[in-house]
């Protein structure tokens, strides 16, 4: 209804403008070969006007008629780039959906209608590695590299073909290319990170992490964590050819985590190396405090070399809360007292953790504690018996593969920061006893992490 009214008002308008004009008082002489006409002022503008209308009337039919040709074109490369997308949006979907062949025969017909599309491309690329044509797979990302905008995915696409086919350093080739173009690419630098751990070369893998980019609050953790790590790694390296440059390493591993252990146990070994106990103890104390590691308590009952079982067993009652606040402590304090023969203490110990589903180490401690103090072979073989089917003790542990000592990568995947103090979940792990560790002054005995050395 408000249309019609407006389309009533703009009528009366026009035609309240033609009469206006018609009725303009005046006359306008033309002349032409040799005609004159004098008609009225108000109709000579009308005519005027009526011409400019008819003019631009024709001249648009005209640039229709002659511009058909450009817009057919036009509207049949518009349909083509609409079938294209359409193919290229449902190939996408299809091998999202593990429908490879059906999202490279879509990929081609893409390709068919927009020759020059690279997502086209990339699509069958993708497809083809899908479905194992590697080769042309390959031919298809080696031509997408020379391409800016799609440089980065084809090196990815390279980058997992070759891991797909076991040629490493191809993939690491790759990775290293695509760090070149954008040196904040995340998969191609976890690439180039992981083969520098893997390869020992722990200042370049120190500078990259410290690179990274790191704006949320899960990032600068993840980020402090890994330098930590890579930090203790070089102390680690260091400890027995360079004890100061180690020291360094170690202590800004705790600046950065401070309760982390493998860090802590290299600082204070080298304390201790340097006759620095006091240094030593106040650490290993401020770590045990926040982690109850059992390593770390052996260490600080050793902090003083040369010392008795008796001194030994003083310093870790001075760690440990009595009665113990957790089994860690109790272990360690159980271990003192039996290297002491002190049997009643040490059952006492491990009063509240011998009772209920006593792990291996406690059944074996326990069965040292009958044998010392009553001499009852029964029992103690009784003990020995449960430690078969008791539950483990943590101990350090990565990809199924269990160490007397930490480590910075694993030697199953040799990913960074793998080992983890925990209960093995296998039934039966490998124990790393051949790998290499520096020498500690007062390093518990490998037959038991958490056994004290005699007097």
């Amino acid at each position: 209804m408000i249309r019609l009214s407006y389309w009533i008002i703009l009528s009366l308008l026009v035609t309240a403008g033609v009469a206006w004009l018609i009725s303009l008082p005046g006359t306008l002489t033309l002349e032409l070969l040799g005609l004159r006409m004098q008609p009225r002022l108000g109709v000579a503008v009308f005519f005027v006007v009526a011409a400019i209308a008819l003019i631009v009337f024709v001249w648009g039919l005209l640039r229709r008629v002659l511009g058909a040709p450009y817009y057919l074109a036009r509207r049949s490369r518009e349909r083509r780039k609409d079938l294209a997308f359409a193919a290229l949006s449902d190939g996408f979907i299809a091998l999202q959906a593990g429908d490879a062949a059906k999202a490279r025969l879509l990929a081609r017909e893409a390709r068919a209608n927009l020759p020059q599309n690279a997502a086209a491309q990339l699509l069958e690329a993708r497809a083809d590695l899908a479905l194992g044509d590697m080769h042309s797979a390959r031919e298809h990302y080696r031509s997408l590299i020379t391409n800016k905008k799609t440089a980065l995915a084809a090196l990815s696409g390279l980058y997992d073909q070759a891991r797909a086919q076991g040629r490493g350093d191809a993939a690491l080739t790759f990775a290293q290319k695509a760090t070149e173009i954008s040196p904040y690419t995340s998969w191609a630098n976890a690439a180039v990170f992981d083969d520098l751990t893997r390869r020992g070369l722990w200042d370049q893998a120190e500078a990259m992490v410290a690179a990274e980019p790191a704006v949320s609050r899960d990032d600068r953790m993840r980020k402090r964590r890994r330098q930590a790590v890579v930090a203790t790694a070089r102390a680690q390296l260091a400890e027995t050819t360079d004890a100061l440059a180690a020291l360094d390493h170690a202590l800004g591993a705790l600046k950065l985590v401070p309760d982390f252990v493998p860090a802590a146990l290299i600082a204070a070994r080298i304390y201790i190396n340097r006759g620095d106990s006091r240094k030593a103890m106040s650490l290993l104390r401020r770590v045990w405090r926040a982690t109850s590691h059992p390593d770390i308590a052996t260490l600080f009952a050793n902090a003083v070399p040369g010392t008795s079982a008796v001194e030994r067993l003083k310093r870790v009652r001075e760690l440990v809360d009595t009665p113990p606040q957790n089994k860690p402590a109790a272990m360690v304090l159980a271990r003192a007292c039996i290297d002491t023969y002190d049997w009643a203490g040490a059952r006492d110990a491990l009063a509240n953790y011998a009772v209920a589903n006593p792990s291996q180490s406690v059944c074996l401690m326990m069965a040292e504690i009958e044998e010392g103090q009553s001499g009852d072979q029964g029992k103690a073989r009784e003990w020995v018996n449960r430690a078969v089917r008791a539950p483990r003790d943590p101990v350090w542990t990565a990809d199924g593969i269990t160490a007397e000592d930490w480590e910075p990568v694993s030697p199953v995947t040799g990913k960074l920061d793998a080992f983890e103090w925990r209960v093995p979940t296998s039934a039966v792990a490998t124990r790393l006893s051949d790998t290499p560790t520096p020498a500690a002054p007062a390093k518990p005995a490998p037959a038991n992490p958490l056994a004290l050395p005699d007097s």
